[in-house]
């Protein structure tokens, strides 16, 4: 076969050498695993010939990388050295990608723009479309943040990952948008035991995108280096000179299981693996580089001794290496040079007098000022644009979300910092995290938090993560804005949910849960102004309601997170309560101080952190605790408050804590359904007057 162009006997010598490495060091960590010196392993095996190739079309610390777990021999391509994938593997504190809180090949190394990765399989697509987004942002605004000209977003995956349905959302984006992305799908066969045939119609996913007929895509023989290297070189050419994208889909093997805990000899056929063994790609490259002269059996099996000598003192070496300091566990999961819940954020209004402005306006105030003064702002969601067609913007009076926050905002700052995304929730938090890991500072609208649950994989495993996987190396402070409860009249169960106590569950978020439009304004700037990922909770039932409404308080006001709010003081039972049911709790106090009891009421404001210690102090003068808020009891976020009260503040308790919130049941369209469900003022009157017999 005529070598392709640019290819040379030493650079096929140096990419058999890099193929040999990659398949020495999946045999030398499953050999430290046995004797439990290391303690998970996922092999790269067989797709060696492919990943080469891959990356040598691709540019390391230019392009960038959303590596799949088998990508080992990419990973060593582009310059990971053999002692640092050991590191990952015996889980050494120098671990580069991770320090030790990763398992090995879940691949991250800001030096060569490899983007920190999680074992999610399917989440990468989407990151992978903001990523790309983002470049085309930053080049077109010229801001000061790292991006190439021509730069392509790598994103690899296996056969059965694209089976979920973040694939989909994410090739809408990618292909409408006309980003400059390769994906990358190596498909050995099996999604662990499952087979291709099980994943899609056909076993092959190639003629099912016939539909995209932008999107390029090709067919190869991942087992064949140089047709690997031939074809990726040219779909590499394509993307930077096109700036489209392209899918390559390569038939390749699976010699080796699926992980350490797998055997793929229960479900394959000894004959099976004999063919798998047939074509492997490294077997087929040793037998090309004799049978055309560039080497020979001896000079390769040299080789391959060298390699193995060379991992044996890198083995050696790296088991010296000192594990992390258990201390480390709570490191990275804020930002340590901006905290949100500092006296920095603690930024007073310019005036409380002047026109009162409601919820959804000083939000709307917010947004507007913040994108003036940082171009790194951009906001997305489903439709929060005025109007996505340009050509009618002057013509209509614009949409600009739901609620309204949003309008105006296309506007003023144009369709690329301003726009609607697909009606797909994961990919709108997911295409966040992907922007905001290249610098940006996406503020996102998931319309309504009944409505989130796509997301999930997102927030929780994505988003919340990425500062403390990666060891500190990579962030994702996006803002996600979302409407959230009831008392709406005719909103029903699927536009009245609440549920804060379950993202609370999750480290590395912060929430916020306004109840007043000037906590509401002073808190989003202070998320979009820090450097964590932030839920920003908004009481829909508030955005309008003039008795929560708030005079501007200017551009620089911010309210620090974990700081809660005394709405008023009182002496006889502390009443703790954040979002829609302040307000209520207000109105019951002050009818209970015609009874002589006095209330004092704590608006946490923020859910994640909170603040325990005015509660405390609060406790420590009234004696007796409620927790009143608007999501279901059972495993609300009250039960945390009141768990904290009882075990700190035993000593000052006179009354068991008590807990009100809504029934455990799902919110009626009929209103007498919807006011037997929530937390009502009759229930808090009843609820203190109760607490105050005890």
């Amino acid at each position: 076969m005529r070598l392709p162009r640019g290819m040379t006997r030493a650079k096929l010598i140096e990419a058999y050498k890099t193929m040999v490495t990659s398949r020495k060091l999946d045999d030398r960590e499953m050999n430290l695993l046995k004797k439990n010196q290391a303690f998970f392993h996922i092999p790269g095996a067989g797709h060696e010939a492919l990943l080469v190739a891959a990356g040598l079309a691709l540019k390391p610390a230019h392009d960038w990388f959303l590596a799949y777990y088998r990508d080992r021999a990419l990973m060593l391509t582009l310059g990971m050295s053999p002692r640092e994938m050991l590191l990952c593997s015996v889980g050494a504190a120098a671990d580069p990608g991770s320090g030790g809180r990763q398992i090995p090949s879940n691949w991250g190394l800001d030096r060569l723009n490899v983007i920190s990765r999680s074992s999610c399989q399917g989440t990468q697509f989407l990151q992978a479309a903001g990523c790309a987004q983002a470049g085309s942002y930053i080049r077109a605004k010229d801001l000061d943040l790292p991006c190439a000209e021509d730069e392509i977003i790598y994103c690899s995956t296996g056969e059965g990952a694209v089976s979920q349905g973040e694939f989909w959302e994410a090739l809408t984006v990618i292909v409408n948008r006309s980003l400059p992305v390769l994906l990358l799908v190596e498909d050995n066969g099996y999604a662990i035991s499952t087979p291709s045939t099980e994943q899609y119609p056909g076993g092959n996913i190639a003629p099912l995108l016939a539909g995209f007929e932008t999107l390029r895509v090709q067919q190869i023989d991942g087992n064949d280096f140089l047709v690997c290297y031939r074809e990726l070189a040219s779909a590499c050419a394509y993307i930077r000179k096109e700036r489209r994208p392209v899918l390559v889909r390569a038939t390749i093997t699976r010699p080796y299981s699926h992980s350490v805990s797998d055997d793929q000899k229960q479900y394959r056929l000894p004959a099976d693996l004999d063919a798998d063994r047939s074509r492997d790609g490294l077997l087929l490259f040793s037998k090309y580089l004799i049978d055309n002269g560039y080497s020979t059996a001896a000079d390769l099996d040299v080789l391959e001794a060298e390699v193995v000598a060379e991992l044996g003192a890198l083995e050696k070496d790296v088991l010296a290496q000192a594990q992390p300091d258990p201390s480390s566990i709570e490191e990275h999961l804020y930002s340590a040079q901006v905290d949100i819940t500092s006296s920095r954020f603690d930024v007073p209004p310019v005036s409380t007098a002047g026109e009162r402005h409601n919820m959804a306006t000083l939000l709307n105030r917010c947004l507007h000022q913040e994108m003036a003064r940082d171009a790194r702002i951009c906001v997305f969601g489903e439709d929060v644009a005025d109007c996505t067609l340009e050509e009618n913007l002057d013509r209509v009076s614009g949409k600009g979300g739901v609620f309204k926050v949003t309008k105006g905002l296309q506007r003023a700052y144009g369709s690329d910092r301003v726009f609607n995304a697909p009606l797909a929730e994961a990919g709108i938090v997911g295409r966040a995290v992907g922007m905001s890991m290249r610098g940006l500072k996406p503020v996102v609208e998931i319309q309504f938090f009944d409505y989130i649950w796509p997301a999930m994989m997102q927030l929780r495993n994505e988003l919340a993560t990425v500062r403390h996987r990666s060891n500190g190396t990579f962030a994702s402070p996006a803002v996600v804005r979302v409407a959230i409860g009831g008392y709406l009249r005719g909103a029903g169960m699927y536009h009245s949910q609440c549920g804060e106590s379950i993202f609370a569950h999750v480290p590395g978020l912060r929430i916020a849960y306004p109840s007043t439009a000037l906590d509401a304004c002073g808190l989003l700037r202070t998320a979009i102004r820090g450097e964590d990922p932030v839920l920003f909770l908004e009481p829909k039932h508030l955005y309008f309601q003039p008795y929560c409404a708030d005079a501007d308080p200017g551009d620089e006001f911010c309210v620090p997170f974990g700081r809660a709010r005394c709405v008023r003081e009182g002496r006889d039972v502390t009443l703790v309560t954040w979002g829609t049911t302040v307000h209520r709790s207000f109105e019951a106090a002050l009818e209970l101080e015609s009874e002589g009891l006095s209330v004092e009421i704590i608006d946490l404001r923020t859910i994640s952190p909170w603040d325990f210690d005015t509660v405390a102090a609060s406790v420590a003068k009234t004696n007796r605790a409620l927790i009143v808020h608007e999501d279901t009891l059972v495993c609300g976020f009250g039960a945390e408050v009141a768990s904290r009260i009882s075990q700190d503040c035993f000593t000052d308790l006179d009354a068991p804590v008590r807990r009100l919130g809504a029934v455990d049941s799902y919110v009626g369209y009929s209103p007498v359904l919807e006011q037997a469900m929530l937390p009502q003022v009759a229930d808090i009157l009843e609820a203190v007057r109760s607490l105050s017999r005890f």
